[in-house]
């Protein structure tokens, strides 16, 4: 039987090989003046060179000169440069076993250092235990163990040694972590915990199946199936506080364990390891199930005010006719006062004889219908379904403690009131109750006839409660998105101590006072140049700018060379570039298995579990397209191996991977971005994020809002609501794009631009370039009086209110750290924000400190043509990129039928990476295409390759049969062959 791995052949390479890069060579094998004080006291040249290497190996990678490995001669020539020796002299060394081991001695005595014995593995074992508690991957694992054996001086035992101390560490932090968690339980809960695998009739499966599955669609039973689930959860008795007693890691990966491991699977795990993998399972259903009820709770009650809505607007459209016969009635009643104000008529009789006295007194009625109709408010309408909304309300007020600061004490207070009156099943309110609504217009209403309106009452209520939980001001402990606004920052203490490497003077009057000076000159500037009609492209027509199109910006000659190099590219099937992408980047080993951190015994099934999510095909159906892969193996691979985590990190290696390319330099510096977001219908049944956006037809659907680089390298993407905003997420993905690439510069349109994105853009180092459709109507800010600013002030706004800034420049230090450090996510900083009805005032402080940097934005806009070629060609290579998105995303007719986000999520996370895929293997062909043309004398100017894109498809066959057997690998340093394009004529010939 084989025995078990940690590490695959490449870790074990990196961690175990003499290095033989120069870099490494340098950085680890350069003696010191001792070294070679010892090592000249030897009398030969070979022994002088040996002992060296004794030395040398010692230290890195510490095993010292071992019999069986082969000293790479770059090393051995760069120490017998060192000591003025021949380097074939270690032809002659250690020809006599005891010299080597004698020169071992000398070498470990002057380091001081002493060899591992067998006594010395249960100290191994804590090294490798320890390491464990922060990861499961053997590379990190087996590192920290030699490290913490290099400390205690110790000369590193066999590789094997090493890899077995590592995998018996590894189960030790586990067994370690889940006896810690069980310990805390008692026998109810513990027996409860172990229930949850067995059959239950009244679920017709196990407790946990039931658990897992529950719908996401916004529906009054949906909602009610995660509140009873939610019950039935919390009765189990765990406290969330148990998993703060192992690391975050190991108790992080008892939740995605706990999260897909069927119930069979787990009744095979010891005691103790089901155990604990269930409690953690139970804690993170807990946060799920709340964090769904209330966006659930959300969106129902969002959907009765926009209900209300479109039906006041239906019953505007529907009485049009009617208006419009009223108007002429009133056109003609009016006329017939002017004529007898005119000529001193008897107007009764005019109105009469003009119009009709009867039918003027008929048009009574409608205009009353017509004036309540335009002064009906949207809570009114929404009482309307009012029993839609008791359907779920009572159940939904019972299940959540809410809590609130100051200013949400009143609706705490009202909540309370509505709990109480449903327990004492009272059909009407008691007196004065509270009416925390900013809203004057609700509070005449509820309060109409001098008596609490109930259903009014409830219903303004329950919208309060959403806008307060968004905003954050009213929080529900347990879950994730719905907590207090201040916990998602880091703590001013952790916030002070990462404002130093911000890249902006964190002092709020010394920042103020740069920004201002540099904002006066500039508009003085712009306001000479405009004067003296300087500014290409732009002029100043009746107080109004005007701009000129940016004409297209690919000539016909790069169009041209687009088409002969596509006709040269290899033709492929997306099998066989997935593998040899595959084997160029090294993205598969991203891909381990949740539990034991092991790469993929067959690659074939990772690739077409890939490929199932990318191209919405489907397990099943991608198992009867493929050979030599199984359903069984695909549902088998995509529940263990594949993961957003493991996803990013593939990404990552094929984007780090793109940008290496050296063909990647006429595309760009690799310092810029663009972001936008593609549209996708969902299935028949709307799904959890589905919504209907006119702006794209009257069906369902969801956005998938991506960024990509200069380069071509899709580096991110997430699922989005179909009316939600852009600008929230430009960040995230920007963010998470400048871990590993160098951005500088980022491009959006319209609906990615707000003033906050521009204020935390600037902030965190980047420039916010966005292709504004209004931007000659958005009026410029100023801190010094607008009037100052002669012959534009027809362009300026309000002044900017600095003081507002600084009030709050503390708490917006606070959230660029929190952003840069990972701590909160851009988006769920700036939805909340959002959600408040009022502008608060970090909010609005944020808002003014953007509009500063949007007005710098603008001037430079319209200063600088180039900035907006730049912007137009990054915005271009998005629009690429969704072209190939549309071609890959085919099956089920493009459609997202996914009803959870979290499968959604998949789908696009597969689309992601083989989009990035394509783009790299079409980067490395067209770069050898470039050159075929060239050599064989088809000249062209090198500017030309700027306007080429890499997310061509024509030469790829994305569908078929799926022949994964048959995509060979090719042999290290191998390339297709590039396509004739005279083939088939010269077959015909």
């Amino acid at each position: 039987m084989a025995r078990r791995r940690l590490l695959t052949g490449e870790e074990r390479r990196r961690l175990f090989d003499i290095p033989h890069d120069e870099t490494a060579i340098v950085g680890h094998y350069t003696l010191a003046a001792e070294d070679l004080e010892l090592v000249g006291r030897r009398y030969r040249p070979a022994n002088r060179l040996g002992l060296a290497t004794q030395i040398a190996l010692m230290r890195h990678p510490g095993f010292g000169l071992q019999p069986d490995v082969d000293v790479p001669d770059a090393v051995l020539h760069y120490l017998a440069a060192q000591l003025f020796v021949d380097v074939d002299a270690f032809a002659d060394y250690g020809q006599r076993a005891q010299t080597r081991n004698d020169h071992a001695d000398i070498a470990a005595r002057h380091l001081g250092l002493h060899p591992f014995r067998r006594g010395d593995i249960p100290l191994a074992l804590d090294l490798a235990a320890r390491a464990a508690e922060r990861t499961d991957r053997g590379e990190p694992i087996v590192r920290a163990l030699m490290e913490g054996l290099k400390q205690e001086r110790f000369i590193l035992p066999s590789a094997d040694t090493l890899e077995r101390a590592g995998l018996a560490g590894r189960a030790r932090a586990r067994k370690a972590a889940a006896a810690l968690i069980v310990e805390s339980l008692g026998h109810a809960e513990l027996a409860r915990i172990d229930d949850l695998i067995v059959n239950n009739s009244d679920f017709g499966m196990t407790p946990l199946a039931w658990l897992r599955n529950f719908e996401e669609a916004p529906t009054t039973a949906n909602i009610n199936g995660l509140l009873e689930r939610l019950r039935y959860v919390r009765g189990i008795g765990i406290d969330p506080a148990i998993g703060a007693k192992i690391p975050d890691f190991r108790f992080a990966q008892f939740m995605r364990e706990g999260g897909v491991a069927p119930a069979f699977l787990l009744s095979d795990y010891s005691l103790n390891r089901r155990r604990a993998t269930l409690i953690a399972a139970v804690i993170d259903l807990d946060a799920r199930l709340a964090d769904g009820a209330i966006q659930m709770f959300d969106r129902l009650v969002g959907s009765l005010f926009t209900r209300a809505r479109r039906g006041r607007e239906r019953r505007y459209q529907d009485s049009i006719r009617s208006v419009g016969e009223l108007m002429r009635l009133f056109g003609a009643t009016i006329a017939a006062l002017g004529e007898a104000v005119e000529h001193g008529g008897n107007p009764l009789e005019l109105i009469d004889e003009a119009v009709g006295w009867h039918r003027l007194v008929a048009a009574k009625s409608q205009v009353d219908a017509l004036a309540e109709l335009a002064g009906e408010d949207a809570l009114v309408a929404a009482t309307g379904r009012y029993a839609t909304l008791r359907r779920f309300s009572p159940a939904f007020l019972d299940t959540f403690t809410f809590k609130a600061s100051g200013s949400g004490s009143q609706l705490i207070k009202a909540i309370e009131v509505i709990r109480d009156t449903n327990a004492r099943k009272a059909r009407s309110l008691p007196e004065g109750v509270p009416l925390p609504f900013a809203n004057r217009q609700w509070k005449r209403l509820i309060t109409e006839g001098g008596q609490v309106d109930r259903r009014r009452y409830e219903t303004a209520i329950m919208a309060t409660l959403r806008d307060r939980l968004r905003a954050g001001d009213i929080w529900v402990e347990g879950t994730r998105n719905y907590r207090r606004f201040d916990t998602y920052l880091l703590s001013r203490r952790d916030a002070d101590k990462v404002a130093d490497s911000l890249p902006f003077q964190t002092d709020a009057a010394a920042y103020l006072e740069e920004r201002a000076r540099t904002l006066d000159w500039r508009l003085r500037r712009f306001a000479k140049q405009l004067k003296a009609n300087r500014l290409a492209g732009v002029a100043l027509e009746r107080d109004r700018l005007k701009l000129q199109p940016m004409p297209a910006i690919t000539p016909p000659e790069a169009e041209a060379l687009d088409r002969r190099l596509d006709a040269l590219l290899p033709r492929v099937r997306i099998t066989e570039l997935l593998v040899e992408v595959a084997e160029r980047t090294g993205f598969l080993s991203a891909f381990r298995d949740l539990r034991s951190g092991k790469e993929h015994d067959n690659p074939h099934a990772i690739l077409a579990a890939i490929l199932a999510d990318g191209s919405n095909l489907g397990l099943e159906r991608m198992a009867n397209a493929s050979d030599g892969v199984s359903y069984a193996q695909l549902a088998w691979t995509h529940n263990w191996y594949l993961s957003p985590e493991n996803y990013q990190a593939a990404l990552g290696m094929i984007v780090a991977a793109h940008h290496d390319l050296p063909f990647t330099r006429h595309w760009g510096a690799g310092t810029s971005s663009s972001s936008d977001g593609q549209f996708f219908r969902s299935g028949r049944n709307r799904s959890a994020a589905a919504d209907i956006n006119a702006k794209y037809g009257s069906e369902p659907g969801l956005k998938i809002y991506s960024h990509l680089s200069d380069h071509f390298a899709s580096f991110g993407s997430r699922i989005m609501s179909a009316t939600a905003g852009e600008a929230p997420y430009v960040l995230d993905g920007l963010m998470l794009g400048a871990g590993a690439l160098p951005l500088h510069e980022h491009y959006t349109d319209t609906g990615g631009a707000t003033d906050h994105v521009f204020a935390l853009c600037h902030l965190l180092g980047f420039r916010f370039v966005p292709r504004l459709r209004d931007i000659a109507d958005r009026k410029l800010g100023s801190i010094a009086a607008p009037s100052t600013y002669k012959g534009i002030e027809s362009l300026m706004g309000r002044t900017i209110k600095t003081a507002a800034i600084e009030a709050d420049w503390d708490d917006i230090v606070r959230i660029v750290a929190s952003i840069k450090e990972g701590a909160v996510a851009p988006s769920a900083i700036l939805r909340k924000l959002a959600a408040y009805k009022r502008q608060n005032r970090l909010d609005f402080a944020l808002a003014e400190l953007g509009r500063i940097e949007r007005t710098l934005f603008a001037l430079d806009w319209l200063e600088q043509p180039d900035l907006r070629r730049a912007c137009q060609a990054g915005l271009n290579k998005g629009e690429a990129r969704h072209t190939l998105a549309a071609a890959i995303y085919t099956n089920r007719q493009g459609r997202f039928t996914d009803r959870s986000i979290e499968n959604q999520e998949y789908r696009a996370s597969g689309l992601n990476l083989l989009i990035a895929a394509i783009s790299y293997w079409n980067t490395v062909y067209m770069d050898r295409a470039a050159q075929h043309l060239q050599s064989s004398g088809g000249t062209f100017d090198d500017a030309l390759l700027a306007h080429l894109s890499p997310m061509g498809w024509v030469h790829i066959s994305l569908t078929g049969d799926y022949l994964w057997q048959r995509a060979n690998r090719l042999s290290p340093g191998e390339f297709r062959t590039l396509n004739d394009p005279m083939a088939r004529l010269k077959l015909v010939a």
